[in-house]
């Protein structure tokens, strides 16, 4: 005869609190995106509206993740999943709420040559549902390279200062002006550039039918046009020299960028933007934040 267990959490409590949220992080979870395995961490939890209530059944939200390692991962699954949250503590609960955090892997092509080379992307989703209302949210990172306009114009006055000085009141021919811009004394000055780095809060239309995260990294790098690389050549590496002469950015030029771009993608309804160039001149950083919502 199996005894009686006893259901501590079904009791009432005398505090008389409601709380905002209850619930669980850090659980391992395996989703599944573009058909592949993605191991994850999620956070789940519900209001506990009801104050007399002592407490809310977790096992119930962690039995109900089980959907996601089985399903490709869209906002109808997360929708669902959120509907199962409430529905599984009726009367205690309003308002449920799922985050996913995770690394997409994306094999990324060479600039020039035939090489590939494997690139993380950090992505989080945050899923929200009160009544018939869902809010979704995905936080992508992005790495690109900066290099400063400033410091561009700088090193290009010192080199025009050493040419001057080089070749002051001479004639010259076409072939020796080459010559010393491929010295070393033709390079006198450099710009100083720095790794970057994109965060995007993007607020999803509840109404989408997919999570196009391929789709906003691509289209997010083509307006910077300085995403960094993988596996390279040196005509890869040349290439990516040119790609930042060809785009000198503060970090205001490049919210700019970014803002204007993700206002032209219809599945989005709002964001935010934050830039941060971990400046090589500096010790600390430079920073942008752009906002924008759909009217």
């Amino acid at each position: 005869m199996t005894a009686f267990l006893p259901d501590i959490a079904s009791q009432s409590t005398h505090l008389h609190v409601p709380l905002d949220w209850v619930g669980m992080q850090g659980i391992a979870v395996p989703l599944k995106i573009a058909s592949e395995r993605v191991a994850a961490f999620a956070d789940a939890g519900v209001s506990l509206d009801d104050a007399e209530a002592r407490g809310i059944h977790m096992s119930r939200l962690y039995l109900a993740l089980g959907a996601l390692a089985e399903a490709e991962l869209s906002p109808a699954l997360l929708r669902e999943t959120l509907e199962q949250f409430l529905a599984s503590h009726a009367q205690l609960s309003r308002r449920a709420s799922l985050a996913l955090r995770f690394e997409l892997m994306l094999h990324r092509p060479a600039l020039v040559s035939p090489l590939r080379g494997w690139k993380r992307y950090a992505c989080e989703i945050h899923a929200r549902r009160e009544g018939d209302e869902l809010t979704l949210e995905l936080h992508l990172s992005l790495p690109y390279s900066s290099t400063c306009p400033c410091s561009a114009a700088l090193a290009r006055q010192l080199i025009q200062q050493r040419f001057d000085a080089d070749f002051a009141g001479r004639a010259l021919q076409a072939e020796e002006v080459r010559a010393w811009l491929g010295s070393p004394q033709g390079m006198v000055a450099t710009p100083h550039s720095q790794r970057s780095e994109a965060q995007l809060r993007l607020r999803l239309d509840p109404a989408a039918r997919a999570l196009p995260f391929n789709e906003l990294i691509d289209h997010a790098e083509a307006a910077l046009g300085t995403a960094v690389q993988t596996a390279v050549k040196r005509a890869d590496e040349q290439a990516f020299a040119l790609a930042n002469g060809q785009n000198l950015m503060f970090c205001e030029d490049a919210a700019r960028r970014l803002h204007r771009a993700l206002t032209a993608r219809q599945e989005l309804i709002g964001f935010e933007v934050r830039v941060v160039h971990a400046e090589s001149l500096h010790a600390h950083d430079a920073v942008a934040v752009s906002r924008w919502a759909r009217g």
